[in-house]
C-alpha cells in the first residue's frame, strides 16, 4: 500500500465511512483497509499515552431515571415513555459511566455511584480494560434493573455530577470512597461552569446503607450543617 492510498484511506475515514466502504471506493481488500485503520489507531495510542493525554470518550451513561433531577431544564429524560416518567421518582443515588477508548476495539472504564442528596462518591471502581463485547455486558448489568435503563451524557455533565458531588460532600465534611483516587483521573478536569443542585429540598439528605459509619455521618452533619438542617434515614442496613 503506497502512500496515496494510506492518505485517501484516512481521508475517507475523517468522512466517518466503514472499512468496507472505503475498501469498495479504492478497489482494496476489506482486511486491507481494517489492518492498516487498525495499526494508525495504535499508534495513535501509544504517542497518547507516552504525552500523558487521555484517550477519546467513547461515551458517558447515567441511569436515567435521575436525570430529570439533575437536569430539569434540558428535558434530559425525554427518551423515557410516559408510563416510565409516571413511576419515576428521584432514587437519589446515580451510577456515572466513563468510558474511554485507547485503540482498536479498547475500552478503559470507570463507574461512579453517586449519592447526590448527601455522600457525594459512595463508590467507585476502575479504571478498568474490556473488549468492546465485554464494555457491552458490564453496561448492561450496571442498568438493566433501573427504570429507563442508561442514558447518554455528555462528558462536562458527568463531570458536573460527580466532581460536584464530592465537592458538596465535602463541605459536609464527608470524603469519597478511597477508591476514588484511582477513578477519578479518567473524568479528566472539570471546569466548574455547569452546576446542580445537590441535596434534597435544599438540605442534605443522609440514607443508611449497609457499610456506612452512621454515627460518624451525622457526627459529620451535626458540625457542618447543625441539627434539624438536615434530613435522615437510619436503619437501612439489613
Amino acid at each position: 500500500m503506497d502512500s496515496e492510498q494510506t492518505q485517501e484511506i484516512l481521508r475517507l475515514r475523517e468522512k466517518k465511512l466503514k472499512p468496507k466502504e472505503i475498501a469498495r471506493k479504492m478497489g482494496l481488500k476489506v482486511s486491507e483497509v481494517s489492518a492498516f485503520l487498525k495499526e494508525q489507531a495504535e499508534q495513535k495510542a501509544i504517542a497518547r499515552e507516552e504525552s500523558g493525554e487521555l484517550p477519546p470518550v467513547f461515551e458517558c451513561l447515567i441511569n436515567a431515571n435521575c436525570l430529570s433531577r439533575l437536569f430539569p431544564e434540558k428535558g434530559a429524560i425525554a427518551t423515557q415513555s410516559e408510563d416510565d416518567l409516571d413511576t419515576t421518582t428521584d432514587p437519589g443515588m446515580a451510577i456515572v459511566t466513563v468510558t474511554r477508548s485507547p485503540g482498536f476495539n479498547r475500552f478503559i472504564v470507570c463507574t461512579y455511584l453517586v449519592d447526590y442528596w448527601c455522600l457525594g462518591v459512595k463508590d467507585a471502581s476502575g479504571p478498568r480494560k474490556y473488549n468492546r463485547s465485554e464494555y457491552e455486558r458490564i453496561a448492561s448489568l450496571y442498568y438493566d434493573s433501573f427504570i429507563g435503563g442508561a442514558e447518554k451524557i455528555s462528558l462536562t455533565q458527568a463531570q458536573a455530577i460527580v466532581w460536584g458531588a464530592v465537592e458538596y460532600a465535602e463541605k459536609l465534611g464527608l470524603k469519597p470512597h478511597h477508591d476514588f483516587g484511582k477513578a477519578k483521573e479518567l473524568l479528566g478536569e472539570w471546569d466548574g461552569e455547569l452546576k446542580i443542585e445537590f441535596g434534597q429540598d435544599g438540605k442534605p439528605f443522609y440514607t443508611s446503607g449497609p457499610y456506612d459509619n452512621s454515627a460518624s455521618i451525622i457526627n459529620s452533619l451535626n458540625k457542618s450543617v447543625g441539627e434539624g438542617n438536615y434530613e435522615y434515614l437510619i436503619g437501612m442496613e439489613s
